[in-house]
C-alpha cells in the first residue's frame, strides 16, 4: 500500500435531480479509504453544485447542500466527477459557464470521470468526443444516437478511455471509485475499502452489467420461467434438449420452439452460456484445476470446456485467470479490479482484453 503524501482533491459535481445513490457511493468510497488510511488521509472530498447557495435537489426529492457552488471551487483538482441522474438525459445543455469550467478543469485534471448518466453531461462538454465511454444500459443508445463522436459500450460496468473514466448505473459507480483508489495506493487498500462496505464482489471494469440470467428474456410460460430458475444450480445433470423438454412437460419440437421463443436463444445456447459463466467465476474466485472445473460446470472434459470458452470469450481459460484471478485468495468473496487503460496496463504489465461477457457449456449451440 502506497501511504498518501498530501490529501488528493476529489470534487464532485452535483447537478439538479442528481441521483442520491451516484453521490453518496463516490462520497462512501473515499472517506472509507480515508478512515482506512488514518491518521494520513488520503483524499479531500468536496461536492459542488450549480446553485449559488450550494444547494441542490437529487432524483428522489431529497435536499442536498454542497460544499461550495463550482464557480467558487478553488484549489489543484486531482479527480473530478459527474453524479448521474435521469433528468441529466434529456435535460437542456448547461450554462456555458459550467461547460466552460468544466472543459478548463478537465484539462487540468488528473482524472475525469462520470458516474451513470453523469456521462451526458461530459458528453455535451465534448469530453467523450473519440473516446470509448459506457452508461446505465437503458439509456446506452440514446448517448451513441444523440453522440456519434462517441464510442458507447454499454456492456462494462466502467471504462477508462485516457484519463477519461465512465461508469454505468448505480452502484457500478463504486466499482469504478475502487478502481480509482486502488490506482492510487494499491489492491490492498481497494478491498479494505470493498470488505469495510459489505461488498460481496469487487468488480473489474471489464465484468458485464448483466449475467446470463439478466440478459436472458423471461419467459412467459410458467415451466419454461421455472426451468430458468432451477438451471443454474444443476448445471452438471443432463441438460440435453429432450432432458430439458421432459422437465418442462413437452415434446422435445415444441419446447425447442416455445423456450427459443420466449427467452430469445436456443437452450442448448443458453445452457452452454450459463455453464460458461459458472467457469468464470470459478476461474476468478478458486484455484480449482481445469479438469475440477469442468466437472463442476457440467462439461464432459477440460479440453471441451476450453474449447467452448475459447468460442464465447476469444480467451484461454488459463489466461483468462491470470488476468482477473481475485489477488485474495480461494474461497473470499471479493476480487480484484481491473484497469482498462493503455497507460494502467502498461504500468502494470498486463494487458486488457476486450471480453464477451456471455457464458455457457458442453452442449453445441443452436
Amino acid at each position: 500500500m502506497t501511504l498518501p503524501s498530501s490529501p488528493k482533491k476529489v470534487v464532485v459535481l452535483a447537478l439538479p435531480g442528481a441521483r442520491e445513490l451516484d453521490l453518496a457511493s463516490v462520497l462512501d468510497v473515499f472517506t472509507q479509504a480515508n478512515w482506512q488510511l488514518a491518521p494520513n488521509p488520503a483524499y479531500q472530498v468536496e461536492v459542488v453544485t450549480s446553485d449559488a447557495k450550494g444547494r441542490v435537489t437529487g432524483m428522489t426529492g431529497l435536499q442536498l447542500v454542497g460544499n461550495v457552488p463550482y464557480f467558487v471551487c478553488t484549489g489543484e483538482i486531482d479527480t473530478l466527477l459527474i453524479a448521474g441522474g435521469v433528468s441529466l438525459v434529456r435535460s437542456d445543455p448547461e450554462e456555458p459557464s459550467l461547460v466552460a469550467w468544466l472543459r478548463n478543469r478537465a484539462f487540468e485534471c488528473r482524472r475525469v470521470g462520470s458516474i451513470c448518466t453523469g456521462a451526458f453531461v461530459l458528453a455535451r462538454a465534448g469530453l467523450l468526443d473519440g473516446r470509448r465511454a459506457t452508461t446505465h444500459w437503458e439509456y446506452a443508445k440514446e448517448l451513441a444516437i444523440r453522440f456519434p463522436k462517441i464510442d458507447v459500450d454499454s456492456d462494462p460496468i466502467w471504462t477508462c478511455d485516457g484519463n477519461i473514466y465512465t461508469s454505468a448505473g448505480a452502484t457500478s459507480g463504486i466499482d469504478l471509485c475502487l478502481a480509482l483508489v486502488e490506482e492510487d495506493h494499491g489492491n490492498k487498500l481497494a478491498l479494505d475499502v470493498a470488505r469495510a462496505m459489505v461488498m460481496f464482489l469487487y468488480r473489474p471494469g471489464n465484468q458485464a452489467q448483466f449475467s446470463v440470467l439478466l440478459t436472458a428474456e423471461s419467459a412467459i410460460s410458467p415451466s419454461i420461467r421455472k426451468l430458468q430458475a432451477w438451471l443454474p444450480e444443476h448445471l452438471t445433470e443432463d441438460l440435453s434438449v429432450p432432458a430439458l423438454a421432459r422437465r418442462a412437460g413437452m415434446s422435445p419440437r415444441t419446447f425447442q420452439r416455445v423456450f427459443t421463443g420466449e427467452v430469445g436463444k436456443g437452450p442448448s445456447l443458453h445452457v452452454e452460456e450459463l455453464r460458461i459463466e459458472a467457469v468464470r467465476r470459478k476461474l476468478e474466485l478458486t484455484s480449482l484445476r481445469l479438469s475440477e472445473i469442468a466437472e463442476q460446470c457440467g462439461f464432459a472434459s477440460s479440453d471441451v470446456m476450453t474449447r467452448r470458452f475459447r468460442f464465447h470469450l476469444k480467451v484461454k481459460p488459463l489466461d483468462y485467470r491470470a488476468r482477473f484471478r481475485s489477488s485474495i485468495g480461494p474461497g473470499k468473496s471479493l476480487r480484484k479490479g481491473h484497469r482498462s487503460t493503455k497507460r494502467l496496463t502498461e504500468n502494470s504489465g498486463r494487458q486488457q482484453g476486450d471480453m464477451s461477457s456471455r457464458s455457457n457449456d458442453r452442449v453445441s449451440p443452436e
